[in-house]
């Protein structure tokens, strides 16, 4: 009967195909067959969710398991989901069309804070009570991760636990957790403290947070006694040896980035200072050569696409890229297979590899300059230069590219209106590198996109203390850009402040926050992340109805002895490298790769995490 109500939705709705299910190598699996039946939601639309390179991992790896089975779940576009309410169908998953509810387990994954209000819909169009304390064994087991778990506080009210680290290890610890609470008949609220025991599983249920009279931060402890006091991540040593998809979802609709997506290492060694990804998902790990060649092999011949994208934080320092890309194009050429490289670093010696990619088709080369000064480009420790740049571009233009992304940020800390000047400046350069090319050489259609978004102080950087800029500083900032970028060649991109002034809330907010999120999405917030859905004014209201104080996580500093919400993690780096790393910010002093000498950030203390190096 389900089955037949989602039909008759789908010609009254834009993209009908988000909702049909039955792509070629969806997973298939008995539910009277398994012992735990798990949705994996990613909370955005599906052409966004199916590009996640995490969630087609994470869905194989639970699929393989002889006693679980995994279902897709992505957020309804506002269409879709208003109808839902309407004809009173709940949230389904893809494969069976199964109410997401009748699960045993519903998997989150946190990419993005402005995804927060979009969790809150899941779980409400699912029939699922918001409030983890009002949940019953009639409900899933609510879990999240990724990276915005590494401070999961703004959602504590909402989680039932939090996977920290490395999702391939703690996802099918704690479905054994799970299976075997489910056939001892125990409670949930025991189950939930057999999950709190696993590493990396934080269980919010289980710990308390106190607040000194200024708001801050004055104890956070468990309840009750083998509740660990830190949280420590979960990491993999080897990805030779950890499970990827050999076998991808080919969908029937255009997705965000459709093709096959390779991951050849994890983890940054470089240290850029704004950057989480950079400091959480240390040490670097590479797949083998060998591993990658294989995986590609059955990847193409799997799903019949042209193109094949090698991904990582710095791409360009996997140690054998050259080799990598001469093998992947010498297999795959005939084909017409394309390879696409992207998170390419400058100082990187690029050029060979470069000669490769293009023998089939070139795409945009993207360049991730960061700020438009050295000075500042020290300060936040981004490691390359202009001649870097120029350098690279001129080989690029040399070998018949012509499309080029510059990516910058703005209000970053110590940044004065000279390195904003900077950014026009390298972009200038840029374009007079194309016009030196000699035109027998050069492509034609010089597409210079240069994009600027505003600074977002995270959890566990050296940046994790700054204030933000205010709304209003950025926007002075964006109109000196905006004056500064009329470059014939160069299209100039900028993003919302307030959709990043509302990112940073909540990418350092504590528990107060997640009454402001629950006021919001009441008030009719979602989908924050995209323009035309976006509501500034409600969630303004939100913050007024609850007392909550947006400025006071966004644009204050934080003290060096200040407890912050996230301080009872373990990500593996320590707060006193995060904080040496932060003076070194202030003097303008650089930090080294950690490839050239060990910086002390603390990783040894895992065995063998940074082995190699």
């Amino acid at each position: 009967m389900l089955k037949e109500k989602i039909d008759s939705l789908l010609d009254r709705v834009q993209k009908p195909a988000r909702y049909m299910g039955g792509e070629m190598n969806a997973a298939l699996k008995d539910p009277k067959s398994v012992a735990i039946r798990y949705a994996f939601a990613f909370p955005d639309v599906y052409e966004v969710g199916m590009s996640h390179l995490g969630s087609r991992i994470l869905y194989d790896i639970i699929n393989k398991h002889e006693d679980a089975l995994c279902e897709r779940v992505f957020m309804p576009w506002v269409d879709m989901a208003d109808l839902m309410r309407k004809e009173n169908v709940p949230l389904f998953t893809l494969e069976t069309r199964s109410p997401v509810r009748g699960f045993d387990m519903l998997g989150i994954t946190l990419q993005y804070e402005m995804s927060y209000t979009n969790i809150l819909e899941i779980l409400d169009l699912s029939g699922i009570p918001l409030h983890s304390e009002d949940r019953t064994w009639d409900d899933p087991i609510v879990i999240a991760g990724g990276p915005c778990a590494f401070n999961p506080e703004p959602l504590h009210h909402f989680i039932d636990a939090f996977s920290i680290g490395d999702g391939e290890i703690s996802t099918l610890e704690t479905i054994e957790v799970l299976k075997q609470c489910k056939a001892e008949g125990v409670s949930r609220q025991e189950c939930l403290r057999r999950l709190s025991r696993l590493r990396g599983v934080y269980v919010p249920s289980l710990y308390e947070a106190t607040y000194h009279e200024d708001g801050t931060l004055k104890t956070f402890e468990p309840i009750e006694e083998g509740v660990p006091r830190t949280v420590v991540k979960n990491m993999i040593a080897d990805l030779d040896t950890a499970e990827y998809p050999e076998s991808v979802i080919v969908p029937f609709m255009e997705i965000v980035h459709d093709r096959i997506n390779i991951e050849v290492l994890r983890g940054c060694t470089r240290g850029c200072r704004f950057c989480q990804a950079g400091m959480i998902y240390r040490p670097v790990r590479e797949r083998s050569m060998q591993r990658i060649l294989e995986l590609a092999g059955k990847l193409v011949d799997g799903t019949g696409y042209e193109e094949i994208t090698l991904s990582s934080l710095s791409t360009g320092d996997y140690s054998c890229l050259p080799q990598l890309a001469h093998e992947l194009m010498e297999r795959f050429a005939e084909k017409r297979v394309s390879l696409s490289l992207p998170s390419l670093r400058l100082d990187s010696d690029l050029k060979k590899t470069l000669e490769e990619t293009q023998k089939v088709r070139k795409s945009s080369l993207t360049y991730a300059m960061e700020a438009g000064t050295q000075r500042l480009r020290d300060v936040i420790n981004k490691g390359i230069t202009e001649e870097n740049l120029t350098s690279s571009v001129s080989d690029a233009f040399a070998s018949g590219w012509s499309s080029v992304k510059l990516y910058f940020m703005f209000g970053l800390p110590t940044e004065t209106y000279e390195d904003l000047d900077g950014i026009a400046d390298l972009a200038n350069k840029v374009v007079r590198k194309y016009f030196e090319t000699p035109k027998h050489i050069r492509a034609k259609g010089l597409r210079v996109n240069c994009s600027a978004s505003c600074f977002v102080p995270k959890a566990f950087t050296p940046f994790q203390w700054e204030a933000q800029d205010t709304i209003e500083q950025f926007e002075e900032k964006q109109k000196h850009l905006c004056r500064i970028m009329h470059i014939k060649g160069v299209e100039f991109n900028w993003h919302e402040p307030q959709v990043s002034f509302l990112e940073a809330v909540f990418a350092r907010g504590d528990r107060k926050t997640a009454d402001a999120l629950e006021a919001a999405w009441k008030l009719g917030c979602r989908f924050d992340g995209w323009t035309d859905q976006f509501k500034f004014d409600k969630w303004m209201e939100a913050f007024e109805q609850t007392g909550v104080d947006p400025k006071f996580y966004a644009n204050r500093r934080r003290e060096k002895d200040e407890l912050l919400p996230w301080s009872f993690i373990d990500a593996g780096v320590t707060q006193s490298f995060l904080w040496r790393e932060r003076e070194r910010a202030v003097s303008g002093q650089p930090t080294p790769d950690c490839r050239k000498g060990c910086q002390g950030c603390g990783l040894k203390r895992f065995e063998g995490a940074c082995e190699g190096r």
